[in-house]
């Protein structure tokens, strides 16, 4: 599959992946900074943003994106970041193909399964319940949504997959229904017995719960000289909280200084 994606930079390649619901978008700000010193490579991934369609959605067919990408692109040992379901592709495909990534960094998401969370089911139920032949202006989907969606950061999380679809109609871009029937794949465990002797880093949110103390013989099994970090004010959405903070870990363990005068949130 062939992924849509935006490019910045030149130097060692880094690919960025990001959440369930997001979109390469959401991590531009970032990448233009990390820019300034790699070649920054942000997919959208499938049945997310511009990318293609598929009633498949796991994480091995996500990782075997990743590799016809990096394979496409002629990209040699790429460092890898992936947040929340973009770091389990990239724990996926870092197991799977260890001689192929330089360094690995996964932002608040740990290698466990995890159970459903009434955040997501709200998310697609609220996308899914719009009538877009009854809406003429993104104002009006917003106060559809903000119902089921009353808080405002994640409604204009959700609201970045809205496009327009002809000059008088709406549509989102998420393959909702391939999403939607297999979201039990989202919350699964990466399930390997391979491990990855590179440098990696686990970044957590200090106001998440998804990656917690329990979570750390699990992700030392697979990731033996994996360091964990934490960003104390940051909740899941590490990189629309802290960006600044983000970015200097980034900074220590790629061995780049992340400027951070002008970096603005990202949703």
């Amino acid at each position: 599959m062939k992924l849509f994606y935006r490019h910045f930079g030149e130097g060692q390649p880094l690919i960025i992946l990001h959440g369930i619901f997001g979109i390469s978008d959401n991590w531009v700000t970032l990448g233009k900074r990390l820019a300034e010193k790699f070649s920054v490579y942000i997919p959208d991934l499938r049945n997310h943003g511009q990318s293609p369609h598929s009633p498949t959605f796991n994480y091995i067919a996500m990782a075997d994106d990743l590799l016809e990408f990096i394979e496409e692109h002629q990209l040699k040992k790429p460092m890898i970041i992936g947040h929340s379901m973009g770091g389990k592709v990239a724990m996926t495909f870092t197991l799977e193909h260890p001689e192929m990534v330089e360094k690995l960094v996964v932002v608040d998401i740990s290698p466990r399964k995890y159970p459903g969370r009434n955040v997501h089911f709200d998310m697609i139920s609220a996308m899914m319940s719009v009538n877009f032949e009854a809406v003429s202006s993104r104002q009006e989907v917003e106060s559809l949504l903000e119902q089921s969606i009353p808080n405002k950061r994640i409604r204009l999380f959700v609201m970045k997959n809205l496009y327009r679809k002809t000059r008088t109609t709406f549509d989102w871009r998420l393959n909702l229904a391939a999403i939607s029937s297999n979201m039990d794949y989202v919350f699964d465990g990466v399930e390997s017995a391979e491990t990855y002797n590179g440098p990696v880093l686990f970044i957590k949110g200090g106001k998440s719960d998804y990656i917690q103390d329990d979570d750390l013989p699990l992700i030392h099994r697979n990731f033996p000289g994996a360091q964990v970090k934490t960003i104390e004010n940051a909740s899941h959405w590490v990189h629309a909280d802290t960006p600044n903070e983000l970015c200097h870990l980034f900074s220590m363990f790629l061995g780049k200084e992340c400027s951070i005068e002008e970096m603005n949130p990202e949703e």
